[in-house]
Parts: structure tokens; C-alpha cells; sequence
């Protein structure tokens, strides 16, 4: 306790620290503005609890970049009722907002009637897959709300950051070329895997030149969803002399058919890494895509150099 002339029996008071002045300040720290759209996470795949549990990571990332977002989660395959869909998510958002309207009317509140889109969507995809892009789409315009479609996650650095991360752990590259150690196992030569078709390989090769100058080994995109590219790819690297090669999902994990990497390791006889999962990133680069869709944008997300 304390009196207005100081603190009672010799206990110290808090003061609140006095703002750093000048430049080198630690900036104001962002908050989602009132009445803000929600941030809807659009999941691919068929849904399960570990898609589920996945994306409520990378939501639960991005709330605590920005306090006070409203972050939901839409299944593009869903049942509407453990995994509600993006459309039901979409019309919920909108009612939800108009009875707060109605509620703060009828309380004699002097608000302005809500503008603006209800919702931003944010597909969970690292790269563009028309078919799914397509899908959400679709599920947007019948849910006959107004919302703004993000693009996807990448290309970007810190993607190329997660995959080099995802390969240490499996063994299949080193965490950091300027320590003094080996890893015996380590790939001299990366097949970066995709799905979504010639479109999504040309996207991935742009973080697989990321990639490459991390590791300082070739990487090569490849369709996971095209017959024999896989194995083609692994042969042009083996012909240009790289001998212990690696699969790299270029993937968050959700719309990643089961079987369908193993499989792929197989054909190209070599081990793979897992999905990019929840790595921090993707919750980064899913809330970046938003306030950049508001024009309340933070400082962009930026990767770490290569090491």
C-alpha cells in the first residue's frame, strides 16, 4: 500500500519505466484495432486432430504477435461439427459482428453501422495449389460474406529457414555451417517437393535458391503430384555429382496426402524430412498476410541470414 506522499512502511513502489527517447526507442507494441475482421486460417485436407492441432498452433502464434486478434480456423473439407467449414466459419464472423452492432444500438451506444470486409482469409498453403485456391474460393462466395482472400505464404526466406530447420532435425543437413562439426548423414544434393503442379514447382524453386545458399548444396524442385518428377529431378542431381540426397516437403503438412512422401523417398531412394508443420513462421507469415491485407501492416517477418 501507499499514501499520496509515498510508500506505506518503507515498501518500495513500482514507477512505471519512463519511455526510451530518440530513436533507438523500442517501438509502441501493435494491437488489433477495435472491430477489426477476423483472421480465418483456411485448412486443406481432409481434417484430423493432428490438422487440427496444428493449425491451432499457428493461430495461436499469430495472437500473440498481435493481442486482441480474432483468429478462427475453416476446414475446406469439414463437417460442421468438430471441423467446422470456411463457409459456416465466414457466416458466423458475420453474424457474430452484426449483433454486436445490434446489441451496442440497443444499449443506446453511439457506434457506426460495421464496414468493410468481415473477414480476411489466409489459405495454410506455402505455395499456390490452383485446385485448393480455387476450392477456397468458392467456399467464400457462398458464404455470401465479405472477406478478402490472401495469397499464400511463400516464397519467402524465413520458409527457407523452416525447411533448413526440418532437415537438421532429421539428420539430413548441418544446423550451422560455421561450427566446427559434421553431420554424417548429411545431404549433398535436396529434392524440394511441392504439390499443386508446374505453378507451385516454379514457386518453390525461388525459396529452393534460399535454400541452396543456407546449405551451399544444389536444390531442385519437384511435383509430388506429377508421375515420374520425383525421380527425374533425382536423377539430374545425381548426374551433376551429388550423391546423398534429401526430400524436402515444401508443405505445411494438412494437404499432404497420406503415404504420398514416403512414397516419394522411395522413388527417389533417399530419406526425407517431415512437413514445415507449425514451425514459428508459418504463424508469423499467416499474420503478416493479414495486416498487410488491412494496410496495418508490421514490420515484415524477416529470415535469418544464411549461416
Amino acid at each position: 500500500m501507499s499514501s499520496p506522499t509515498g510508500p506505506v512502511s518503507g515498501l518500495p513502489v513500482r514507477m512505471p519505466r519512463p519511455r526510451q527517447p530518440g530513436r533507438h526507442r523500442r517501438p509502441e507494441p501493435l494491437a488489433a484495432p477495435e472491430g477489426a475482421p477476423s483472421l480465418v486460417l483456411a485448412v486443406p485436407g481432409t481434417p484430423s486432430a493432428a490438422t487440427r492441432s496444428l493449425a491451432e498452433e499457428v493461430v495461436s502464434i499469430a495472437r500473440s504477435e498481435l493481442p486482441g486478434l480474432d483468429a478462427r480456423i475453416g476446414y475446406l473439407d469439414g463437417d460442421d461439427s468438430e471441423f467446422p467449414t470456411l463457409q459456416t466459419v465466414l457466416t458466423r464472423a458475420a453474424e457474430e459482428r452484426a449483433a454486436r452492432y445490434e446489441q451496442a444500438v440497443a444499449a443506446g451506444m453511439d457506434v457506426q453501422e460495421p464496414d468493410g470486409p468481415v473477414a480476411v482469409v489466409v489459405p495454410l498453403l506455402a505455395g499456390p495449389d490452383s485446385a485448393l485456391l480455387r476450392q477456397v474460393r468458392q467456399a467464400v462466395m457462398e458464404s455470401r460474406v465479405a472477406a478478402d482472400l490472401t495469397d499464400v505464404l511463400g516464397p519467402h526466406p524465413l520458409l527457407a529457414e523452416a525447411l533448413h530447420v526440418r532437415l537438421s532435425e532429421a539428420g539430413l543437413a548441418r544446423a550451422d555451417r560455421a561450427r566446427l562439426f559434421t553431420v554424417a548423414t548429411a545431404a549433398d544434393g535436396i529434392i524440394l517437393a511441392s504439390v499443386g503442379g508446374d505453378e507451385a514447382v516454379q514457386a518453390a524453386g525461388i525459396t529452393g535458391m534460399l535454400l541452396a545458399a543456407r546449405l551451399a548444396v544444389p536444390v531442385m524442385a519437384a511435383a509430388l503430384d506429377q508421375e515420374g518428377s520425383i525421380a527425374a529431378v533425382a536423377e539430374q542431381l545425381r548426374s551433376s555429382g551429388s550423391q546423398q540426397l534429401a526430400l524436402a516437403p515444401y508443405l505445411i503438412g494438412p494437404e499432404l496426402e497420406p503415404g504420398l512422401l514416403e512414397a516419394a523417398a522411395e522413388e527417389a531412394g533417399c530419406a526425407a524430412a517431415e512437413a514445415l508443420g507449425p514451425y514459428p513462421a508459418i504463424g508469423k507469415l499467416a499474420l503478416a498476410k493479414y495486416t498487410t491485407a488491412l494496410g496495418i501492416a508490421p514490420p515484415q517477418p524477416q529470415g535469418a541470414p544464411a549461416r
